[in-house]
This record gives C-alpha cells, sequence and structure tokens, in this order.
C-alpha cells in the first residue's frame, strides 16, 4: 500500500461524516456496475466523457462527498487506484469505531461456533469491541488456525509447530546421539502442544533487488533481524512513518506482494568461538568451504558500539607484519589501524597476506574479510595461507562479488564481531577489510535503493559514519577488560593515485596512519611499492621494536635525500664523490627493501640486514651485487649464529655484543666472497 493511497483513504473518511457504511456501499455498487466503471477507468474515455458518466451515476445519487471525492480523483489521475483506497477507507472506519479487522487462516472452512469463539478471544487479546472475522483457506496449515490482528500474528497450526521443532533440531549438537535426539523431540512435542507462537509481523509492499517494502511492524528497531516466510532473513536499515525498509540477507525465491515478514526481537548477530578458526565463512557465519557445520555455542551482534575510553589502553606492542619497508619505517602496533591504500595491482592485498603469513607463532588469530572479491580470488588466497600454515590461526569471511550488496554491506562488521569475541578473551587479533571502497559501494546500493537523499559522488550522508563506527572497534583493552587487542588492515583503492577522493579522504582520517602504494614504484620492479614519503604511522612507532627503531633511525631521511638526488641527476652527469656516493648508499638501500611475495623476514634478520645497511657497513659492496650479499649474510647467521639471531627474536634489541659479533662475522664473509666481485 502506498502513502497515496493511505492519504486518499484518510480523505474519503473524514468526508464521510460518519456515514462509511453508505459510501462503502455506493462504492461498492458503482464498481460493480461493471459496464460503466470499465468506461470510467479506460485510457480511451476523455476525463470530460468521465464527469459526464460519474454525475450521471445513479449508485451515486445522495453521495455527494464520495461524488466530489472521486472527481479529485479523476482530476488528479488515480480513479483506477479507488479499489486499493476502499479497503484502508473501510479499516480506518472500522478502528474509528472501536474495533479492528482480523484474519483467521485455516486448513478447512471453520463452523459459526468456532467463529464466533475467535471473534471473542481476538477481542479480548487486543481490547476491541468487535472484531470484522476475514476467513482464508490454507490446507498447507494441515490443522489449527493462524489469526493475524492488528499486525500481530498467533500462531496455532500444526505447521507453525513442525517448523519450530524443526529449527530446534537443526540448531540441535551434531554429536548428539540417536536416543539423544529421540528424547529431546519427544520433550519439544509435548512442550508445544498448547503453545501459541505470539509475533509482530508485517506484509511485503514490493519487493526487488534485495529490497523489500514492509507495512507492519510498528515496534520494528533499526538494525533488527527479521524472518521471511521463505525462511530468508532480513536487516531492517530504513524506518518510515509507513513502512520499514528491510535488505533481504538471502534468497528472494517465493516471495511477493503480501509475503509475511516477522520480527525475531534480536539485532542482526553472527556465531563465535574457536570453532570458526581455519574455517571459511560467509557473512552470517555460515560456512562455505563444505567441511561441515560450525559447531559454535555463543552469537554477538554484528552492530556493536566500539570500546569506550576508559576501557583503552595506549598502542605499546608491536604488530610485525615481516615486510622490511613497513616494519622499519611504518610501524604497526597491536590494536593500531593502518590504512593500505593504493591502485588496483599494486600490491595491497600482498601486503596483508604477508601479515597475516607473519603471525605464525605469535599467538594472534587472523581474520580476513573479503567484500566484492571475486570467488577465485579469495580461493586462491585461501590456498595460500593453507600452503603456509596459517589458516591454523585464521578465518576467512567472504562476500563475494556474485552476492549481494547486502551481504557485501554487513561482512566487515561480521569479521568485527568475531573479533571482538577473541579480543574480550584477552587474545590479540589482526583483521583485514578488502577492501572498504567496495564496502561503501554496497552501501550506496542499499541507500539509493531504499530512497535516500544522495549525497557527494552519489553517497549517503552517513557514509563516514559507516566506516568510523567499524574501525573504531579496533583497539587495545585494558587488563581489565581482557587485556585482549584488534588490529585492523584496511584497504581502500584509489583512482589513477588520487588520495584526495571521497572514500579515501574519510578513512585516512579515521585511521591512525596508511601506507600508500604507488604505481611507479610497482612496474618499475619496486616491491613492496611503498611510497616512504606519503606513508606514515602515527603511533606504531611507540611499539616498534627496539632493535629496529635503532638500526632503522636514518633510512626515511637517506631515502627522501635519494629520491631528490635521482631526480637532480637526471638533469646533470657531473657529480661528485660525495653525491655519487649518496646515490649508491640510496640504491643499495632500494634493492634490500625489495621483498618477494609470502617471504616474511623475522625481527632478527630484518634488524641485521638494517644495521649493516645503514651503518655503511655494505658500501664497500658493488651496488648491484649487495641485496644478494646481505641475504646470504643473514642466511649464514640463521645457520652458524643460530643462538644471536634467537636472542634479538626474544629480547628484541640488538646489544653491544651482538653488533660486535655481526661486524666480525660480516668482515670474515667479506674476505670470503670479495673475489667473486672482482670476477
Amino acid at each position: 500500500m502506498s502513502e497515496a493511497t493511505e492519504r486518499y483513504a484518510a480523505a474519503l473518511f473524514g468526508a464521510a461524516q460518519g456515514d462509511a457504511g453508505a459510501v462503502r456501499a455506493a462504492a461498492d455498487a458503482l464498481m460493480a456496475d461493471t459496464q460503466r466503471w470499465n468506461v470510467l477507468v479506460s485510457d480511451a474515455t476523455t476525463d470530460a466523457e468521465k464527469k459526464e458518466l460519474l454525475a450521471g451515476a445513479p449508485q451515486l445519487d445522495g453521495q455527494d462527498a464520495l461524488k466530489a471525492f472521486l472527481q479529485l480523483l479523476l482530476a488528479e489521475g488515480h480513479l483506477n487506484a479507488l479499489p486499493e483506497i476502499l479497503p484502508e477507507f473501510s479499516r480506518l472506519a472500522l478502528n474509528a469505531q472501536g474495533g479492528m479487522e482480523c484474519v483467521m487462516t485455516c486448513a478447512r472452512q471453520p463452523d459459526e461456533a468456532t467463529q464466533e469463539a475467535v471473534r471473542k478471544a481476538a477481542c479480548k487479546l487486543r481490547g476491541a469491541d468487535n472484531v470484522v472475522l476475514q476467513i482464508k483457506i490454507d490446507p498447507s496449515l494441515l490443522g489449527g488456525f493462524v489469526l493475524d490482528i492488528d499486525g500481530v500474528t498467533y500462531d496455532r497450526s500444526v505447521k507453525g509447530r513442525l517448523d519450530r521443532l524443526a529449527r530446534g533440531i537443526e540448531n540441535n549438537n551434531s554429536d548428539d546421539t540417536l536416543d539423544q535426539l529421540a528424547a529431546q523431540m519427544k520433550e519439544a512435542l509435548s512442550g508445544s502442544a498448547g503453545d501459541t507462537m505470539a509475533t509482530e509481523t508485517g506484509r511485503v509492499l514490493e519487493i526487488g533487488d534485495g529490497i523489500a517494502n514492509v507495512s507492519g511492524l510498528r515496534h520494528a528497531v533499526y538494525g533488527e533481524r527479521v524472518e521471511f516466510e521463505n525462511g530468508t532473513a532480513g536487516l531492517i536499515l530504513d524506518l518510515r512513518r509507513k513502512r520499514t525498509g528491510v535488505v533481504l540477507l538471502g534468497s528472494a525465491e517465493g516471495l511477493t506482494e503480501g509475503s509475511l515478514v516477522r520480527r525475531t526481537g534480536r539485532p542482526a548477530d553472527v556465531p563465535v568461538g574457536e570453532a570458526l578458526i581455519g574455517r571459511t565463512v560467509n557473512a552470517l557465519g555460515q560456512p562455505i568451504d563444505g567441511l561441515g557445520p560450525i559447531d559454535c555455542t555463543e552469537t554477538r551482534p554484528i552492530e556493536h558500539e566500539a570500546s569506550g575510553v576508559v576501557s583503552r589502553e595506549p598502542v605499546t606492542q608491536p604488530m610485525q607484519t615481516g615486510i622490511l619497508a613497513i616494519d622499519a619505517m611504518v610501524p604497526i602496533g597491536r590494536g593500531q589501524r593502518e590504512l593500505i591504500i593504493g591502485d588496483r595491482q599494486t600490491g595491497k592485498t600482498s601486503i596483508a597476506t604477508d601479515a597475516i603469513l607473519n603471525q605464525k607463532g605469535q599467538d594472534m588469530i587472523c581474520i580476513y574479510v573479503a567484500i566484492g572479491q571475486k570467488a577465485s580470488t579469495v580461493a586462491r588466497l585461501r590456498e595460500t595461507l593453507k600452503k603456509h600454515g596459517a589458516m591454523e590461526y585464521s578465518i576467512i569471511v567472504s562476500a563475494p562479488a556474485a552476492e549481494g550488496a547486502s551481504m557485501q554491506y554487513i561482512a566487515p562488521y561480521a569479521g568485527a564481531a568475531m573479533g571482538e569475541y577473541f579480543m574480550s578473551k584477552g587474545k590479540d587479533v589482526l583483521i583485514v577489510y578488502d577492501d572498504l571502497s567496495k564496502h561503501a559501494v554496497a552501501y550506496r546500493t542499499l541507500s539509493l535503493l531504499l530512497r535516500r537523499s544522495p549525497g557527494r559522488e552519489a553517497y549517503p550522508g552517513d557514509v563516514f559514519y559507516l566506516h568510523s563506527r567499524l574501525l573504531e572497534r579496533a583497539c587495545r583493552l585494558t587488563k581489565e577488560y581482557g587485556g585482549g587487542s584488534m588490529t585492523a588492515l584496511p584497504i581502500v583503492e584509489t583512482q589513477a593515485g588520487d588520495v584526495s577522493a571521497y572514500i579515501p579522504t574519510n578513512v585516512i582520517s579515521i585511521t591512525d596512519g596508511q601506507i600508500y602504494l604507488e604505481s611507479g614504484l610497482f612496474f618499475s620492479g619496486q616491491r613492496p611499492a611503498v611510497n616512504v614519503g606519503l606513508s606514515v604511522s602515527r603511533v606504531g612507532g611507540a611499539a616498534q621494536t627496539r632493535a629496529i627503531k635503532k638500526t632503522a633511525g636514518t633510512l626515511r631521511i637517506d631515502l627522501a635525500r635519494y629520491r631528490e638526488l635521482e631526480v637532480f641527476t637526471q638533469f646533470s652527469s657531473d657529480l661528485d664523490a660525495e653525491t655519487r656516493q649518496a646515490l649508491d648508499h640510496g640504491k643499495r638501500m632500494m634493492a634490500l627493501l625489495r621483498q618477494p611475495l609470502c617471504s616474511p623476514m623475522s625481527v632478527a634478520r630484518q634488524a641485521v640486514i638494517l644495521y649493516i645497511a645503514t651503518n655503511g657497513l655494505l658500501n664497500d659492496v658493488p651496488v648491484e651485487k649487495s641485496a644478494a650479499f646481505a641475504k646470504d649474510f643473514a642466511d649464514l647467521l640463521e645457520r652458524e649464529q643460530a643462538d644471536l639471531m634467537q636472542e634479538i627474536n626474544e629480547t628484541g634489541a640488538l646489544s653491544g655484543t651482538a653488533t660486535e659479533q655481526i661486524r666480525t662475522t660480516l668482515q670474515s664473509y667479506k674476505e670470503q666472497v670479495s673475489a667473486t666481485w672482482k670476477a
């Protein structure tokens, strides 16, 4: 029912002045005169001819109010809406007399005594003076009846009891024996014998593109989960005076105008628990990896208020990514939100993947949320994690491009809910959102379908809040609140390197820093293609490992100077010795920062490479051989001086004894391999 229909019905009821019965009878009589009515609603009839037909209609004699109303409908081109207006008009008239309509759906036609008993019961239930009972026959109910009164449904049908029993069995522990299952079924059947399921319900007004506009549900809450009659879940995202906007979280097959929608009284939630680790699930927490059901005993709402200031503590512990360029110059701490931003195909997902691989043995749970990705891409990522043993501590939440915008919209919130469960248990969590650009597009799609006013780039006005309430859930908690942490690595895709676009600037302002990946660096072979000048970590420096902080102190300045000199050398070939030495040093550093995929470095390996590079110990190594030399030297230390590397990994510091040992070993190694340089 449209708002226009409701307004017309209210206008007719006001004009009827208490004589609603006569007005309805006259209108019905007019529509029963099919010859006259068909001419009235025909496009071939002129307005003048229609006015003449209405003026001469014998059914409207003495009904001046109805005649004036029909003339209004004719003038506004809505005369054919009269059949939709009259039922709402009758409902208003009935409510004005203290009565209401009641729909009784039965498996077979009830007798008069049953109908009278239902009328009395309905009056008592809803406090009405009288009830107009409408009977519908539905053999699929098997027995009993379903009573629909003023938006509340009372289900005493056999089908309803069987459906509730089936849901109970479906949610039952799969490990139960047949005897236990039989006992539970017997208990459920005996308990539901006199059970009446009372639920606030609504009816679908229109449905399409994953959106349903629903009438009723007058006490619905924003973000509440509802259920359609075909079993599909829905999420309330739009509340208006006469209708409720619901996004479908599943198939719309079998749903039409008039389909029943039930409130659940609880927010949209997902299962949480240790059983999720190692699994791939959809945005509702349902397994999609073919490994059987997931036995989770707890659920958490996907939307949850972020932790308050009192429950947080500063970021002080490092979260090593295993990528030298990031850990040295853009360090990340546990509980931080660090944005990974860049054009498509610049290695954004690869950085996140390497960060997950590096958490092996670090007692950290990793959650990868794929939003709008190709299913083949997610499958390939899962195989990579499985190959390196990372699925033992990881969860993949996938809402691929093939699924609707609603699933892509809730996916990051579902992942955050799973992460908050582990964080509340005192564990450290790393969560990757890949990517929030597609998430914003999905929300824009839903908002436009819900007929919200578009703003900049057609995004709704609350698109900033869309991501701020998500990313604020990542933090480090105090011991009184569990002591866990959740580190967020959101990914945002830019167009032609434009970081000033709407979504990138929003997320940059929300996060604690960004890692900017540059296309030019990527295609020149400098991978990971981290632009040091535009990348920053606002809080990670306080959590950086001492060994890396000590050895990488001048790295950012050296690289900035190298890039300036590199531009200068394009215009001059006459360079002094100091400039040439600075250029060679910069080339060595850039070569050392190149790192292959799926090869994260330990803290000790990073510290050793940075130490020998920033202290000029590679100056006598040819530039083109410096990267291979540093790699081979680190391999040598890991083989022959494992105790030294273990000490650096455990303490996170580079002691004087350790540096002296590194220098001594480096000198002897240079003597061994220097002959190959000259060759």
